[in-house]
């Protein structure tokens, strides 16, 4: 039986590392023409040692090229698809019928972009016809549609959202940014959307004069989580699940990979039932996110499916910033930390992060040494009086580079909080 993919979003090599034990596939962008150029985005040069690491660890890559194209791109869109296939980068998502047109003669594999707002099957057709390996469906789809649209389609597969952040407007089609800002750069087809829809608005009826909006968040739409309906989108023969994210932190990917892939193994397994929905659900309100919604799979969004309130994170969980690594030694994997932020305790969710090195290291804090004797819990450092502390890594260090210590927790650690 094939399995449905688990498919992780990526904003640097760290997010790529951190989603690499959990999900079958990552999608990412580099420096120029994705839709996501707000984002960190992977450099060119990065590639080859990006897709050797894919290679080694099993999964798949897709570069998204999905952004509108203008003449004047056409050359420089040809060279990256190139140099991606050279690269061995397994499909590229793209949404201009240029750059499909492109990875045809090239012959890598395309991934038609949900930009493209594929909602019927005459659509979906139309793209198989040209050539797409997968569609990306828009995702204002119910389930039921979903389901049409796979039974009209030969060979061609569907991927869908799964979770992550929503458009209010039709993704792909808003021009609300672009008109706000008033120049196509900051254009969400450009992939610079600078996102008004998240802010307050006034709305006033023109007759009456009387407010139908009073500074309220009305169209800034919680995020998507289908993690409690997981069976029914398997069932419906989804090919892929797509989790939205690519300017997200690191282990943000990491921890909503690794829930909804325990909620996917638990489905062929058998054991898929409501206490584990509510135990996945408390652990992905701890990561970023603004309030869940089903999204379009069951109904009509409405009002209740926006958060009125709070534009950002709702989460009570920060990354707090307590460190660095000052010294490291290879063979017992003791890493030296100068605290000059709070302090460490056993069992605390520690995530260590190089500045300028790919380092992605995430686990808890077991093995805490001060003035070389075990303790629960490390002295409060601050910077004017630093403290250092021993602490033992699962995973190799490299040391090429400063590697911060983050605590991610709900406590107030210090008056300095990091929310990345």
């Amino acid at each position: 039986m094939k399995r449905v993919e688990l498919l992780a979003p990526a904003k640097n090599f760290k997010a790529i590392k951190a989603a690499s034990e959990y999900a079958d596939s990552v999608y990412f962008g580099l420096e120029n023409y994705n839709m996501r150029m707000r984002s960190e985005n992977i450099h060119i040069k990065d590639l080859w040692k990006i897709m050797d690491f894919c290679e080694y660890h099993n999964l798949k890559a897709y570069l998204a090229t999905n952004i509108l194209l203008y003449d004047e791109e056409l050359h420089e869109t040809e060279k990256i698809i190139k140099i991606s296939y050279e690269a061995g980068v397994n499909a590229v998502i793209v949404h201009d019928l240029a750059a499909m047109e492109i990875a045809k003669r090239i012959g890598i594999p395309f991934h038609v972009s949900t930009q493209c707002n594929v909602s019927n099957s005459l659509s979906a057709r139309f793209y198989e016809r040209l050539g797409a390996e997968r569609i990306i469906l828009a995702r204002e789809l119910s389930l039921e549609k979903i389901k049409e649209i796979k039974r009209n389609l030969v060979s061609t597969e569907i991927e869908t959202f799964i979770h992550g952040a929503m458009c209010t407007s039709i993704s792909g089609r808003c021009y609300f940014s672009q008109d706000i800002c008033e120049t196509p750069e900051k254009s969400a087809n450009r992939g610079n959307c600078i996102q008004p829809c998240r802010r307050r608005w006034w709305v006033k009826d023109a007759e009456s004069h009387e407010y139908i909006y009073d500074g309220v968040r009305f169209m800034n739409s919680r995020d998507l989580c289908t993690i409690a309906y997981i069976p029914d989108l398997i069932e419906a023969n989804i090919d892929a699940f797509k989790i939205e994210g690519r300017m997200r932190h690191p282990h943000y990917v990491e921890i909503v990979s690794k829930i909804y892939r325990e909620a996917i193994d638990a489905y062929y397994e058998g054991t898929f039932n409501k206490d584990k929905v509510g135990k996945w659900i408390t652990e992905l309100k701890r990561v970023y996110n603004r309030g869940f919604t089903p999204g379009f799979y069951f109904k009509r969004m409405t009002e209740e499916d926006h958060q009125h309130n709070y534009p950002y994170n709702l989460s009570h969980y920060r990354y707090i910033k307590v460190g660095e690594i000052i010294n490291y030694d290879d063979k017992s994997r003791l890493a030296t930390i100068k605290i000059n932020n709070g302090y460490i305790e056993r069992g605390a969710d520690v995530i260590i992060m190089g500045r300028k090195t790919d380092t992605y290291i995430h686990q808890n804090a077991l093995h805490i040494l001060y003035n070389n004797k075990k303790v629960k819990k490390s002295p409060r450092g601050t910077h004017n009086d630093p403290i250092l502390i021993e602490m033992r890594l699962e995973k190799p260090l490299n040391q090429n580079g400063k590697n911060n210590v983050y605590v991610f927790t709900n406590r107030t650690y210090s008056k300095q909080k990091y929310s990345l």
